[in-house]
């Protein structure tokens, strides 16, 4: 399988734009939560002062990437990392933040930024961070109170992922980038399973989020609805393909369902049923997140 290494071009002045606050970060390195309680461990630095930290980029770190040609894998070497790193504030980025990659939230910026110089006496070791030398460690205050209640302290998203324009600078030969890489064939399995994609929900689940859209058109959402509700209608009202982990998130809605019987017009209990696949939807992701997961 190809390695390539991104890199920064000079001339192109291209880098990082932006930090994703995600589910699954590609460099597998959550972020932490620390309070004075330690209740858990995607922490606060402070719970007052709503500040994540965590791991933006780790050098010499296989990530996984498919396109419509190829599976391949890209990884960044310590000097580029500081370079980026440098690149992101002078070029005033720090307040520039999406979810998953996909909408741009407010109210979060990057208030630390540092490259681990010495594992045992960084900062990242006061908070059980096991990250190589040459990361790029990040804290970021969050001030956007539903990002806070509805993302970070739910668990929805538990990691961060960086988005910019890289150079790409091809390896001929396979080269040891990290002991992780002795196991490249077991991981690539596992990561094709993890991006698999299906779309053989029932046309009743379709109908149903097509319904919750319909009637949002002509009476809006109001404070009905997350981000991840809201895709999830969407993806669903136009057949379109979804991962193994969106199935398992349809699946979990079941503890919604209580709710699902009161009307559009009197709570949001109906409405976010229909928009998650309703019955149809919700009875299918448990059978196929079975399905997926014997296989």
């Amino acid at each position: 399988m190809k390695i390539i290494e991104l890199i920064i071009d000079e001339e192109q002045e291209n880098g990082i734009d932006a930090i994703s606050i995600v589910e699954h970060p590609a460099i597998e390195e959550n972020f932490i939560a620390l309070n004075k309680k330690k209740e858990y461990k995607f922490q606060e630095v402070d719970k007052e002062k709503r500040i994540l930290m965590g791991a933006l980029l780790v050098p010499n770190k296989a990530i996984y990437r498919k396109d419509d040609k190829e599976d391949y894998y890209i990884y960044f070497t310590k000097k580029t990392i500081r370079k980026a790193s440098e690149l992101f504030l002078q070029k005033g980025n720090q307040h520039n933040s999406t979810f998953e990659h996909l909408y741009k939230i407010d109210g979060l910026t990057l208030v630390e930024s540092w490259i681990v110089e010495d594992k045992d006496k960084d900062k990242s070791a006061l908070y059980d961070l096991d990250v190589p030398v040459g990361t790029w460690m990040g804290s970021v205050k969050v001030e956007n109170d539903e990002v806070w209640q509805d993302y970070v302290k739910t668990g929805v998203v538990k990691g961060f992922s960086i988005e910019g324009f890289f150079a790409e600078k091809e390896q001929e030969e396979q080269q040891e980038i990290e002991a992780g890489l002795k196991l490249l064939e077991i991981k690539q399995a596992l990561i094709r399973y993890q991006f698999d994609t299906y779309n053989d929900y029932p046309k009743a689940a379709q109908n149903n989020a097509k319904r919750a859209l319909k009637w949002v058109e002509k009476n809006g959402w109001g404070r009905c609805g997350e981000a991840t509700g809201k895709q999830r209608a969407n993806q669903l009202a136009k057949g379109e393909k979804i991962s193994r982990d969106t199935i398992a998130r349809m699946a979990s809605f079941k503890r919604h369902q209580q709710y699902k019987d009161v009307p559009y017009d009197e709570g949001c209990g109906g409405l976010m049923w229909d928009a998650w696949g309703g019955d149809e939807g919700v009875a299918w992701a448990i059978r196929k997140l079975k399905q997926i997961d014997n296989a």
